[in-house]
């Protein structure tokens, strides 16, 4: 029996993953990483496409967004939209637990 040896890294909080390296960890094309982008879902460190750098909750968002795209099949524009409903939902989560109130009774 074969064993397959799996190698990664570590992503911390600095930029060190390229808009093709965050596409392929998606399983996407760099356009659609490009897509995000332009609404504002992602922001890569860096100017230029060939310059950009990506960290790890620009990894984790755009995993989101992709299970969102899937499951629901509309456009980026949507996504983002989602994305930023989400993100209020879990702030105003926060807020109550905050003040002492159980956000799921």
């Amino acid at each position: 029996m074969e064993k397959e040896i799996l190698t990664g890294w570590v992503i911390g909080d600095e930029g060190v993953l390229t808009a093709e390296e965050l596409a392929r960890a998606c399983r996407a094309d760099v356009s659609w990483i490009a897509e995000l982008t332009e609404v504002g879902v992602l922001d890569p460190e860096g100017k230029e496409q060939s310059g950009w750098r990506f960290c790890a909750t620009d990894l984790t968002v755009a995993r989101r967004a992709a299970r969102l795209q899937q499951d629901f099949s509309v456009s980026t524009e949507a996504v983002a939209v989602m994305l930023d409903l989400l993100a209020e939902i879990e702030r105003l989560r926060d807020r109550l637990k905050r003040a002492g109130l159980d956000p799921n009774e």
